[in-house]
């Protein structure tokens, strides 16, 4: 795991690329896409409780960890955010995103809406992490949308669509509080507004370096 206190500071220009959606709307296809596309971007291994599956290797898929450590690592403050999913927990290592940020290497987040809000509250409070934030939530024009994708996947009962449906009017309703907001339409123009996004915010002022004249 990366130690965020042994990294020199560099990095000026790496984004720290925060990407969310309600269920369904399409972010783990884009991250993959966008993963893809950039060879500059990476994305944060996640610490999590849970056994690792077949083929899973620690420090490459996740980092594996026992429920005791986990909670050491929670009440030093060391997770930029951290969840429980299903009985198992998940977090992401401050360390882990700032020492590849320091290594100039753009880090890509797939996260919910509340771990998109936290990971904003904690960049508030550290200028590396703030300098380098950029949020984007991605979601279909419509409830209606979405709710023929979920159907689509054929993956769940009505009921249960019907329950998502009401977690994500929820989750759309804060989309006020990321920096840019993408309407799904495609994946590939999903994929090329994103790669906009990050073009965009790679060109500004603050992180760009400057000419020689």
């Amino acid at each position: 795991m990366s130690d965020e206190k042994s990294n020199p500071p560099g990095g000026v220009n790496a984004l720290l690329v925060v990407i969310s959606a309600p269920s369904g709307g399409g972010k783990t296809t884009l991250c993959h896409q966008l993963l893809a596309a950039r060879s500059d971007m990476t994305r944060a291994i996640t610490c999590t409780t849970r056994e690792p599956r077949k083929d899973e290797k620690d420090g490459e898929d996740y980092y594996f960890l026992d429920a005791g450590s986990f909670l050491k690592r929670v009440q030093a403050g060391n997770f930029l955010e951290h969840a429980t999913v299903y009985g198992h927990s998940y977090g992401i290592l401050k360390s882990e995103v700032l020492g590849k940020l320091r290594l100039g290497k753009d880090v890509l987040l797939n996260v919910d809406v509340q771990g998109a809000a936290t990971v904003r509250e904690r960049a508030e409070e550290d200028p590396e992490l703030r300098r380098s934030l950029v949020s984007v939530f991605l979601t279909p024009a419509s409830l209606t949308v979405l709710e023929q994708r979920l159907r689509k996947r054929g993956t769940e009962t009505a009921a249960v669509i019907q329950k998502r449906l009401g977690v994500a009017r929820q989750e759309i309703a804060q989309w006020k509080n990321f920096d840019y907001l993408i309407l799904s339409r495609s994946v590939a123009e999903d994929l090329r507004r994103m790669q906009a996004i990050v073009e965009a915010e790679k060109m500004r002022t603050a992180r760009a370096p400057a000419p020689a004249f």
